[in-house]
């Protein structure tokens, strides 16, 4: 039983196990990942609420399951409400010892691209991640030079003859800005993990956003009073709630809307890793608001490097995000509709005194 609990967690690629009725029974990390859900949420729900695949397909599957045949599906668009459809082959197959019970197996064919080259992927963005710091650092030196001649030409111009010179100072103060932020990308070290009280941030980040970014939002605290300690960075996880405080407000626009943050505990949360092995997370938070949701075509990707929905966005603010957040051995997610968009933090739970003797 236990050689087979760790070949069912070592799959690499997302497998479901279906019941009888159409609901699921379990899915395996690897379909976590996929799912971007854990498996205590899923377990008996129907699996075509969470699993939608364009195509005709209930129909075959339920023929599958009649005959005791397997079936195979290729280039088929399968999502679920946590992230958008990705073009992929389905493998479903009855299981023996079970009548009924059906397993199916999910090859996104965009991840199995990744699988066979992660080294060389891994790579790749460590080497640009360094060029591109490197570069920011050679960079900065000329801009300063070129935005205070700027500024020394506009000491000799009449007021309607400034726009030019006002335009090349505020374009290189704007890309500073930018060449900072991937220095501090390259640069973010280790956190430095302590005990920390989850909604001392959470207020400080709220009073610094309605002070400045967020001061047209309306921003609601929806706590736990009970929520334990957090192991983590203090300054680095405030920088983590204040960049997505910021998008929030970003999405909204100058109408402003509506954020709330959330915090709760949930004792069952672990994240399996493709090994087996497991980690718990029962500290949750969640901001959420009601802005106009993601855009369509960047759902999946939105903790990538250089993907933004916003026009003049350099992509950085959710990588860091992300990365803060794996540094820390945690989790974030992101569902998105809209009017409802929903950033959700797993964080561990600082050890209690009596743990550490």
């Amino acid at each position: 039983m236990k050689s087979d609990l760790r070949i069912w967690a070592s799959l690499p690629v997302p497998a479901v196990i279906i019941a009888p009725d159409d609901k699921i029974i379990d899915i395996n990390p690897a379909a976590e990942g996929f799912l971007n859900a854990s498996t205590k949420s899923v377990v008996g729900v129907p699996v075509w609420d969470i699993i939608a695949i364009d195509d005709p397909f209930e129909v075959a599957f339920a023929r599958s399951r009649e005959q005791g045949t397997p079936l195979f599906v290729n280039d088929v668009d399968v999502g679920s409400g946590q992230r958008a459809p990705l073009q992929c082959g389905l493998q479903i197959a009855p299981l023996a010892e079970a009548p009924g019970h059906m397993i199916m197996m999910i090859t996104p064919r965009e991840l199995a691209g990744r699988m066979t080259q992660n080294h060389t992927v891994k790579s790749a963005a460590k080497s640009a991640i360094g060029m591109a710091e490197m570069l920011a650092h050679e960079i900065k030196n000329p801009l300063a030079g070129i935005t205070g001649a700027a500024q020394l030409l506009s000491m000799n111009l009449a007021p309607d003859e400034l726009e030019l010179t006002d335009l090349i100072v505020a374009e290189s103060r704007r890309i500073v800005k930018l060449l900072e932020q991937v220095e501090q990308f390259g640069n973010l070290t280790e956190p430095v993990r302590q005990p920390v009280n989850l909604h001392d941030v959470l207020d400080r980040a709220r009073r610094s956003a309605l002070l400045g970014f967020g001061a047209q939002m309306k921003i609601i605290e929806d706590y736990d009073p009970s929520l334990p300690m957090a192991l983590g960075d203090k300054d680095q996880l405030l920088q983590v709630i204040l960049n997505l405080l910021k998008n929030a407000s970003e999405a909204a626009g100058e109408g402003g809307g509506t954020i709330r943050l959330h915090s709760y505990f949930e004792h069952s949360f672990r994240l399996r890793r493709s090994d087996g092995s497991g980690q718990s997370l029962p500290l949750q938070i969640e901001i959420i608001d009601d802005g106009p949701g993601l855009p369509e075509h960047i759902k999946g990707d939105v903790f990538d490097p250089f993907v933004s929905g916003r026009e003049n966005g350099t992509g950085l603010g959710l990588a860091l995000v992300s990365k803060i957040i794996s540094e820390h051995g945690g989790w974030i997610s992101v569902t998105s509709v809209p009017g409802k968009t929903v950033f959700r933090i797993s964080l561990s739970r600082a050890p209690l005194e009596s743990e550490k003797t």
